[in-house]
């Protein structure tokens, strides 16, 4: 297979695509003990084009085995920091030279823009890796004074340490898969965890390429495991494995409760990155054009199929008419096509399934009286395609207003004063993310503690930074990954106390 859709492959690409697609369990590249596989699905026009193992519960379990006896004995544990950290090192070279590769794979794989995924999501993870690959040594304690009032004859020495958690399970989305596993892979191998990754059934190939780079970068065999399958039979059997110290989870919020509650019945460990509805805001001093451009790249990016897409556009009222005209002409002329053609600008979205999805929001969106200033509509032929929307006619108790749609569709309305704003963009039970576009930065601060977000941008949105903490309030998660935070996911702080 050298080309999709009249684009030639690169021959690396091609390469992967020919040959047979094994699991990583143990450093072996394995079938599925049941010997079943899961259909790879090209969105763009709804035709396999390869195939995976469709890995269970007893790959699972040989996969966690596996990653146990790296992380209790064998090379890893006795490895020294910085050994982990050139190993990150050269994961994050290797992964840089074979960036044409992994960008094309997740543009025929997930449907994205291939140009954006080659500088978005493999250059964000090259960045992330040789981030995170710094920490390797420089996890670190604290001694203490020990004051214990009731031996006041004997001296007490304290200290702190901080101890990888453990085997981690990662489970990671369809949206970004390299991004995501990348966010979960080189904090805990920094840590010194091993790991089991399970990717989405929908988008598996960068995962199972990311082991082969893992493998020739020298990890030891079990550091890291790679088992493709069904969200609800390999993923189901991760989250709820006894052998499992830590999971990791990036997708929806309703999957995300489930995976909570799996994890609980062991006391594992468990961060979860969920949903969002995030809105825009648009103050009256902003320039119309600025405020359509950034209004677009909020929601257009990565076809909406992004956690902290700007999905619910608020714009003072003097100046809504122009940015919603704006903005529908920039969604009008947006060009649609398939992802691995580098002149597209809106990709297909992931599945059929996700297709249908996001229209059944909008035609929910006309039955309660929205009407479309722009697209409104599936895309034309076989492909998972949803024209760049911008709804109006609105109201705040619509599900388009409500729920995370997932896709390239936002919901426009007016406002007149920042109180007001400020109650109506927190009316969700998510809290992933905001931005407010104003140049006056006094109202700006005085509206920031008010957003309940884990990010507020300004002026800006979408914008990721490996030093920031990320993650979100209410409904869109537990925990924080990217910066020192990441850090915290993966370690065990221990007490020490000595008697001297």
């Amino acid at each position: 297979m050298n080309n999709f859709h009249g684009i030639e492959l690169h021959p690396a690409t091609a390469a992967f695509l020919a040959k047979p697609r094994r699991m990583l369990i143990g450093g072996e590249w394995v079938d599925a003990l049941a010997g079943d596989t899961l259909p790879v699905v090209d969105p763009a026009d709804g035709e396999t084009f390869c195939r995976v193992p469709a890995g269970e519960a007893a790959d699972i379990d040989r996969a966690v085995q596996a990653a146990s006896r790296a992380f209790e004995s064998g090379d890893w544990p006795k490895m020294r920091p910085v050994d982990r950290e050139r190993l990150l090192l050269k994961l994050a070279d290797l992964l840089e030279a074979n960036a044409q590769e992994f960008a094309e794979l997740e543009a025929i794989d997930n449907g994205k823009p291939v140009t954006m995924a080659r500088y978005v999501d493999v250059g964000l993870s090259v960045d992330f890796i040789r981030y995170m690959a710094g920490w390797a040594t420089k996890i670190e304690g604290s001694t203490m004074e020990l004051s214990v009032p009731l031996v006041r004859d004997r001296e007490f020495f304290g200290f702190t340490r901080r101890e990888p958690v453990g085997v981690v399970g990662a489970i990671i989305p369809w949206n970004f898969p390299l991004l995501m596993a990348i966010w979960k892979v080189a904090p805990a191998l920094a840590a010194g965890c091993t790991m089991i990754l399970k990717p989405a059934e929908d988008t598996p190939l960068t995962a199972l390429r990311l082991g082969e780079l893992a493998v020739e970068a020298g990890y030891p065999a079990g550091v890291l495991n790679v088992v493709t399958g069904l969200g609800h039979t390999a993923g189901a059997a991760l989250a709820a494995h006894p052998g499992i110290h830590k999971i990791a989870f990036t997708g929806s919020t309703e999957i995300g409760k489930l995976v909570g509650k799996a994890a609980m019945e062991n006391m594992t460990r468990c961060s979860l990155e969920l949903g969002g509805k995030s809105p825009v805001i648009v103050l009256d001093d902003v320039d119309p054009a600025v405020a359509a451009a950034g209004a677009a790249q909020a929601i257009f990016f990565n076809q909406g199929q992004v956690c902290t897409a700007g999905s619910r556009l608020y714009v003072h009222r003097s100046r809504f008419d122009e940015v919603v005209e704006q903005l529908s002409a920039i969604a009008a002329g947006m060009k649609m096509g398939p992802g691995i053609d580098p002149t597209t600008q809106i990709g297909p979205l992931v599945s059929k399934v996700q297709q249908n999805r996001v229209m059944d929001y909008v035609n929910s969106g006309y039955a309660e009286g929205a009407r479309a200033a722009a697209g409104g509509a599936a895309g034309d032929g076989p492909g998972c395609f949803v024209r760049p929307t911008v709804l109006v006619d609105v109201h705040d108790n619509m599900r388009v207003v409500r729920e995370e749609i997932f896709g390239p569709v936002v919901v426009a309305q007016p406002f007149d004063d920042l109180d007001e704003i400020a109650r109506r963009a927190n009316d969700t039970p998510f809290g992933l993310a905001a931005s407010i576009w104003s140049n006056d930065l006094s109202r700006v601060h005085r509206l920031i503690p008010k957003i309940k977000a884990g990010t507020v941008w300004v002026n800006c949105h979408n914008i990721i930074e490996n030093v920031m903490p990320f993650g979100g309030f209410k409904q869109s998660g537990i925990g924080r990954e990217a910066g020192r935070s990441a850090l915290e996911l993966y370690t065990e702080p221990k007490s020490v106390i000595m008697m001297l």
